[in-house]
Order: structure tokens, then sequence, then C-alpha cells
């Protein structure tokens, strides 16, 4: 994989995975160096002349009417991040936190923050040489940034706090000593620039999305076996209806779906089998999928615009302009317009899970589906897929809990002097709670239509669905009498998670 070079172009949520999954190595553009270097030998000149600048040679939040002494500006950074180091909860999961240092590094190299390149080298090299600071996931309130989740980052990188390396959990010396690195002593405005940004927010954000974008087109997947297995009509899905309601998300699925159903040049065998059978139409559930779906798609194609935005955004402050010699402070690093879109990703990958929980529950009732009831053998004896949609039923009750929005909260702190914050820490991990309980009901889902489909035997269905049904029982045999479902509910969530169905999509 060839080396991302930050500064070169614009990052992409693409390169984000690459990188914080895959393992891409990460270097500094030339033209990266350029602005960094020239920016840092600016606020080297500034402090030098006796001027006051916000968090250089002042306090910080309330205190920042107090000038701080030229021998103890130093101090003060280091001070910044011991104190702001305070998160609490479970340990983000690596690849958010690789995450977090290359936006962090991105960040910084659009020379508006006025460090070191020596500090911008040395995040890159805890991310090359696999250095994984442990950050608590509790904490941030969204602004002035992330500042504890980023303290916790930042402190490793002067060789104290926490971290993990080849596996194991070390203080953050002995992480860089193993890792053939050194402290780095930082140098006026460094503590702060390592602190003030969304990166917690955004990086969690940006892995979501990509594996939301993945759980749509799984959703449409299931929902046309379910289709399929319910000898439901492709009629709602034929292009004439979608053009005159021109959505895109929902043309787009409404054509997704009719593929999938006439993969392989047509019409199934199953759908042969009832093209005269009277229905007229199906429930919302089956008949509707492009119009939830297609919501839920367009409002992630709201997201995704804000993210790459995000990811290319200076949120540091105060703010170092060399060309026009200015430091300016204000107030790019509210999270607010990344907190909403996490609420609102939370929300679309909700329904995407509510309306595949209904299909569930269809396939399991006799009266719709016209399968055996919860689709079993001996009825009575055995209880089938009963309990299976009694569980996905309640995540999706669970979901509904998780989509109360963070955006729209704020409690004022630092004595009143940051009185607006936006909560999008929280609107992020939500989101990504949310990614998890959404996927897990479409494994319920999948495991369930495939079912459905054994019952229909020997008559085949689509092309493609055909090839997922292989897939799923690859990893789970069908059902013909009672057994432990947990196993696999856990097989069925773990394909869907590792992307082996990318290319069904």
């Amino acid at each position: 994989m060839q080396t991302l070079k930050i500064g070169a172009k614009p990052l992409t949520l693409e390169d984000i995975r690459e990188v914080a999954v895959e393992g891409r190595r990460v270097v500094l553009a030339p033209s990266a160096i350029r602005k960094i270097e020239r920016a840092h030998r600016f606020l080297q000149s500034k402090v030098k002349s006796g001027g006051t600048f916000y968090g250089i040679n002042t306090g910080f939040g309330l205190l920042s009417n107090v000038r701080i002494e030229d021998g103890d500006i130093e101090t003060l950074q280091y001070n910044l991040l011991r104190s702001h180091a305070c998160g609490m909860g479970d340990y983000l999961e690596d690849r958010f936190v690789r995450a977090m240092l290359l936006l962090r590094a991105a960040n910084l190299a659009h020379g508006h923050s006025g460090v070191s390149l020596r500090l911008v080298e040395q995040i890159l090299a805890l991310l090359n040489r696999g250095v994984c600071p442990l950050i608590p996931e509790q904490g941030s309130v969204g602004a002035s940034g992330d500042l504890a989740p980023l303290a916790h980052l930042a402190l490793v990188l002067i060789g104290e706090g926490r971290a993990r390396y080849r596996g194991k959990e070390m203080d953050g010396a002995r992480a860089l000593k193993a890792a053939g690195l050194k402290p780095i002593r930082l140098g006026p405005k460094e503590g702060l620039a390592l602190i003030n940004g969304t990166q917690f927010m955004t990086s969690i954000g940006a892995l979501t999305l990509l594996d939301a974008e993945r759980l749509a087109d799984i959703a449409d997947l299931a929902g046309a076996m379910s289709v399929e297995a319910m000898r439901g009509t492709e009629t709602a899905f034929e292009p004439e209806i979608h053009a005159v309601r021109p959505h895109p998300g929902q043309v787009k699925v409404a054509r997704h779906v009719r593929d999938i159903l006439l993969s392989g040049g047509g019409k199934s065998e199953i759908a042969l089998s009832h093209e005269n059978c009277g229905k007229v139409q199906d429930p919302y559930s089956l008949r509707c999928i492009p119009q939830v779906h297609g919501a839920s798609r367009d409002a992630m194609a709201f997201v995704r615009q804000v993210l790459e935005r995000e990811i290319n955004a200076v949120t540091d402050n105060p703010l170092v302009f060399p060309e026009e010699k200015k430091i300016l402070s204000g107030g790019n690093f509210h999270g607010q317009i990344v907190s909403i879109a996490m609420d609102l990703l939370s929300i679309s990958l909700a329904e995407l899970a509510s309306i595949s929980e209904q299909r569930l529950e269809k396939l399991v009732n006799p009266a719709i589906s016209d399968l055996p009831a919860f689709l079993t053998k001996q009825g009575g004896l055995n209880s089938g897929f009963m309990i299976v949609q009694v569980a996905a039923a309640s995540i999706v009750s669970e979901n509904k809990t998780l989509c109360h929005p963070a955006s729209v909260d704020t409690i004022p702190t630092s004595a009143d002097k940051e009185d607006h914050v936006s909560m999008g820490a929280w609107a992020a991990r939500k989101a990504a709670r949310v990614l998890v309980n959404s996927r897990r009901v479409l494994a319920m889902e999948l495991l369930a239509s495939a079912q459905g489909l054994d019952f229909l035997r020997p008559m085949k269905s689509s092309k493609t669905l055909e090839e997922l049904h292989k897939r799923l029982r690859k990893r789970v045999r069908r059902l013909d009498a009672d057994r432990i479902f947990h196993g696999d509910l856990l097989a069925v969530e773990s394909l869907l998670a590792s992307g082996e169905l990318v290319d069904l999509g």
C-alpha cells in the first residue's frame, strides 16, 4: 500500500480507514513541512516580541486574563496536558485512536497552529511504529474541542500517560522506548495545539460512517432476501414509481433491490411461482424499503459531507496566519456540526434496524409469510425463530433510547466561560453503538430469511440471493430442530462486520 502523504491532497474517509485499520504508513508532504515551519517561525517571533497571546503566555478559559511569566511558558503546556487528562470509562478502540493520531497530525500540518515540525513528526512516529495511547471514552463535551481525550493522547508524546504497544499496556515512557522513540519537549502553545480540536468525535464518526455505508448495502440485501422468502412482489421497486419522487437514496435503493431480485437475467423461480397469486400489495416493511432505506442513505450522504470537510479543517485555537501576520482567537474547536451529523447518523442506522425487525416479525408470522410458524418444523415442540424476533425487538428499543439527540444538550463549563458545548463526543460514541446494534438486527433478519428460502426449496432465488444464501450457510446450517441460537447469530454478525459481503452489495 502506497504511503499516505499528509498535505499532498485532501484526506478522504477511506484514507482514514486504510491508516487506522489496515496500517497504512503516513508521512508529511514537503508542502506541509514548509507550512509547519513557516507558522512556527512566525509564532516564535511573536512570543519574543513580548505581546500577550491566549494559551501561549496566558492561562486558559476563565484564567485567560492571567499573564504567564516567560520562564513558565513551557511549564504551562505540561500543566495543561496533565490537568486535562481526566477521562473516565473504558479505553477507546485502537482503530479510533489511530484515526485520532492521523487527524491530529493532519490538523497541525495545515500550518495554522504554530507548532514545531518535530511535534508533528512525533505524532506520526507513534502512528507508524504502532504506539497506541490509551484514551478513556468519557470526558469530552465537544468544546473547546475534545480536551480530555486529546490530553490523554498527547501525554504519550512527552513520555507520560499510558499506551499499548505490541498488544501490551504500559506507561508512555516505556512504550516510547520500546518503539525506539524519545519523549518530546513542548514549546510555546504546543500543549494547547494538541488538545484543541474535534479529532475524538470525528475519528469515531468517520470510521462509523464507513461501516454504516456498508451496512446500508447489507440492509438492501437483507430486505431483498425477505421479499423473496415471503414471495413478495418486485413491482414496488419499478423505476417509474421512484422517478416521480426522485430522492437520490430512494432511487438508488429501488434500483439496487430490483437488481438483486432480477440478478441472473430475470425473475427467479420463486418469483415466477407466485406471479398470479392475486396479492396486490406487500406490508410497508417490504414495499417501502426504497423510501426507508433511501432516507437513511441520504442522511448518510449529508454526514459524509460534514466529515469530509471536518477531517480537512483546522480546529485549533488560537490560529496562526503567517502571511497576514495575525494570531486570531476563535471557536473552530466547537463540535456542533459534527455532533448534529452524528445524531443524524444514529437515526439513519436505527431506521435500518427498525424496518429490518418488522420484516423479521413478518417472516415468523405465518398469517403474513405463508411459511411455517416461527420458521420451524414441528412448531410447539420447537420454538424456532420465536425469540430471535423478541431479541431483535429489544435491540431496536435500545436504539430508540440511544437516538435521543446529544447535540441539543449543553452544560456550561469552565466557570461559564465555555457556556455552550456540543456534546459531540457522546453523539459519536452513541452512533458507534447504534451501528453495532443495527448490524445485529440485520444479522437476525438474514438468518431468518435464509431459513425462509430453505422452506421454498427446490425453487431457487435470484443469482445474488443464492450466493448470499450460500455464504450464510457456510457459517450457519439450517435450523431443523431447536438449538442454541447465540453462536449462530454471532457468526452472521461477524460475517456482516468482516466486509465479505461487499462484492454482493
